[in-house]
C-alpha cells in the first residue's frame, strides 16, 4: 500500500508542471547514448507519448554522427572535420541522407508507433522544413592578412523553418521527427548540426522548452559540480574563462540563442539517465542544466 501511496505522491506532484506546459510545445534534441541503449531507447519512446496523451506537443530532432561514421566506414570513405564540422561532399551527403531518414528517423519513428504513439517522420527537405543555405567557416590569419574562408561542402545553416506543417501535425496528435537535413535554395540537401535544427524549431514555434540531450551530467563548474542553472551572462563569462570549453560550447550556445529568441529555458540534460526527459519537465529539481535569461 505505501509503495501504491508513494506513486500517487509522484502524480500529484507532477500536476503544476502539466497544468503549465499544457498545450504548449517542448522540442527535443535526441542524440547520443540515449539513441543507442536499448532500454533507454524504449523509455525515451514512453517518456515522449507520455508528455503527447496529457496535452504537451513534443518535437524531436535526431543526430546520428556515430551512425553516419559506421557507413562510411563499410564504404572506405574518410570522414573529415573541421572545427567540429563535418566536411560533406557529395558523395558523403548522400550517405548522411541515407542513414539519417532512410535509417535513424525511421527507428526512432517505428519505436514510438510500437509503444502507442502517433509519430511521423521528416526530412527537412520534406514541405520545406528546414530551409538552408551554404555554411561557411571564416578562420582568422595574423592581423594583417584577411580571413581564410573554408569550405565545409554541403554543410548548412539554418534559414527557416516552416512551422505550420509542424502546428499541423501536433494538432492532429502526431509526434513529429525530424531528420536534421535542409534545403537550399537551389534544391539540393544541406547536412546541418542537429543542436542548430533543434534550436530553430524552438525559437519558431515558441516552445516552452527546449532539451538537448547528451552524454555528459549538464555543465560543471570548475570544481567539477554540476551547475543547475545558469544564466546567459553567466555562461559567456564561465566560457570566457575556460571553465565551458570544447564541444560544450556549440551546445550552450545554442541554448543562449534560443531564449534569446523567447524560448523560456533550455536545458542540456544527461541522456543516459533513465526518463531523463520526464525527470526534467515534470520535477522541481529536473535534471542537467538549465539556462535561462538575461
Amino acid at each position: 500500500m505505501e509503495e501504491i501511496i508513494a506513486r500517487a505522491k509522484t502524480l500529484v506532484e507532477a500536476l503544476p508542471y502539466i497544468r503549465e506546459f499544457y498545450g504548449r510545445t517542448v522540442v527535443i534534441k535526441y542524440g547520443g547514448h540515449a539513441m543507442v541503449d536499448e532500454e533507454l531507447k524504449h523509455n525515451f519512446a514512453l517518456d515522449v507519448i507520455l508528455m503527447k496523451y496529457i496535452g504537451i506537443n513534443p518535437v524531436i530532432v535526431h543526430g546520428g554522427g556515430p551512425q553516419i561514421n559506421r557507413l562510411l566506414d563499410r564504404l572506405s570513405i574518410e570522414p573529415s572535420y573541421v572545427e567540429g564540422m563535418r566536411v560533406t561532399d557529395a558523395e558523403t551527403m548522400d550517405v548522411v541522407e541515407m542513414v539519417l531518414v532512410g535509417k535513424v528517423n525511421k527507428e526512432i519513428v517505428g519505436l514510438i508507433n510500437f509503444h502507442g504513439g502517433k509519430a511521423v517522420g521528416l526530412s527537412g527537405r520534406d514541405g520545406d522544413l528546414v530551409k538552408a543555405k551554404k555554411m561557411t567557416i571564416r578562420k582568422e590569419n595574423e592581423p594583417d592578412a584577411p580571413p581564410e574562408l573554408i569550405d565545409l561542402g554541403r554543410v548548412g545553416e539554418v534559414t527557416g523553418i516552416n512551422a505550420a506543417l509542424l502546428e499541423s501535425l501536433s494538432g492532429q496528435d502526431f509526434i513529429p521527427v525530424i531528420a536534421p537535413v535542409g534545403v537550399g535554395p537551389d534544391g539540393r540537401a544541406y547536412n546541418i548540426n542537429a543542436d542548430l535544427v533543434a534550436g530553430a524549431v524552438a525559437a519558431e514555434l515558441a516552445a516552452a522548452k527546449l532539451l538537448l540531450l547528451t552524454d555528459v551530467a549538464g555543465i560543471m563548474n570548475a570544481d567539477g559540480e554540476l551547475i543547475s542553472s545558469l544564466t546567459c551572462q553567466d555562461a559567456d563569462r564561465l566560457i570566457e574563462e575556460g571553465v565551458i570549453a570544447g564541444g560544450m560550447i556549440p551546445k550552450v550556445r545554442c541554448c543562449q540563442d534560443v531564449v534569446r529568441k523567447g524560448v523560456a529555458k533550455a536545458h542540456i540534460i544527461d541522456g543516459r539517465t533513465e526518463h531523463a526527459v520526464l525527470l526534467e519537465v515534470f520535477t522541481k529539481s529536473g535534471v542537467g542544466t538549465e539556462i535561462i535569461r538575461p
